[in-house]
């Protein structure tokens, strides 16, 4: 590396414990070097960033994250560390050129929805390779967004005729009969989330002419009994709150050249009873049948405001110290 190709950068260290900060015996800051690159210096209260440009960019990125966590928990964790390390060195990782069509997923109004994560890049190649695919994670991983895009991608090439989104509407009991106006006024906040992502891909008119004509329907999963769906690309979103039964009807929708996309996360189950989870139980049931596939995120492929991470960190140390698993029942675990 060149003279001209050396960066500085100034970190004033106010108020900050310095063994907090590095670990003991600096423990923090060897691994940070290690997996960053680049020189770190300390000098009284002076943080001092040397290398080429993306190794300081990415230092800078680091420890300004790690600051912010030390002065909010007044401690750092190892697991802290290592979560805005896999964090900053996912961003700072280039793009393979060999993978700038390959992790295409989709073209919309706002331009293209690409797999940005490992986990992500996984969920894509699943999806084409498979007829069922479940995606298990945190909120903000992309796991519904993804599903939408990719939903997209399949009806633009022709290969499916029909998309079906769908979520359980736990909160009504899936009983919605009682609420006031018409199926889609009983309906819509339960299914915001999906026809934002649609909204978002297609514009409101592109979105608004496909529904008229029934190419797109996004409905409360208690509307999908009875039917049998060929031809189509079936989302069911919010899946851990899905019963057994629910989630066993849902699978059975499938017809001829048809795929479905499962998505949820099973630290944030509604039901009364968690333990009746269809997404919990049809982790056990189905695993190892061939044309289903699994996919796990983690908060590394959190791709929300900076915080959402943070959150699932202490929600899982929370979980830890509790000594209660993720999904546990809401009379040991307050849910979230």
């Amino acid at each position: 590396m060149t003279q001209q190709e050396v960066l500085e950068r100034r970190i004033a260290l106010e108020d900050v414990d310095p063994l907090a900060l590095f670990g003991a015996n600096d423990c923090h800051l060897r691994l940070i070097e290690q997996r960053l690159g680049g020189t770190v210096i300390v000098r009284g209260n002076t943080l001092i960033l040397r290398g080429d440009p993306g190794e300081v960019r990415a230092l800078e990125t680091l420890f300004q994250e790690l600051l912010y966590l030390l002065k909010r928990n007044e401690r750092l964790l190892p697991e802290d560390v290592a979560m805005v390390l896999d964090l900053v060195a996912l961003e700072n990782t280039p793009v393979r050129e060999e993978a700038a069509e390959e992790d295409l997923i989709f073209v919309g109004r706002q331009g293209p929805i690409r797999a940005r994560t490992p986990h992500q890049l996984e969920y894509w190649r699943k999806v084409q390779a498979h007829d069922v695919v479940f995606a298990i994670g945190p909120a903000g991983t992309g796991k519904t967004y993804l599903a939408v895009a990719m939903a997209l991608a399949a009806l633009r090439r022709n290969e499916v005729s029909r998309l079906i989104l769908s979520r359980p509407a736990v909160e009504a009991g899936e009983s919605l009969g009682f609420l006031p106006g018409d199926l889609q006024e009983k309906v819509d906040p339960y299914l915001r989330p999906l026809t934002d992502a649609l909204l978002e891909m297609l514009g409101a008119e592109k979105l608004r002419g496909l529904m008229e004509r029934r190419i797109i329907e996004v409905i409360p999963l208690a509307y999908m009994r009875g039917r049998t769906l060929n031809n189509a690309f079936l989302i069911l979103d919010e899946a851990q709150n899905a019963t057994i039964g629910q989630m066993k009807m849902f699978l059975t929708r499938l017809g001829r050249n048809t795929k479905a996309v499962i998505t949820g996360d099973v630290t944030q189950i509604d039901l009364s009873n968690p333990s009746e989870s269809g997404l919990v139980d049809v982790q056990g049931v189905l695993q190892g049948i061939p044309g289903i596939a699994f996919v796990y995120f983690d908060r590394t492929d959190v791709l929300r405001h900076r915080l959402v991470a943070d959150i699932i960190a202490a929600y899982e140390r929370g979980q830890r110290r509790r000594g209660t698993a993720p999904g546990a029942s809401a009379s040991t675990e307050e849910g979230w």
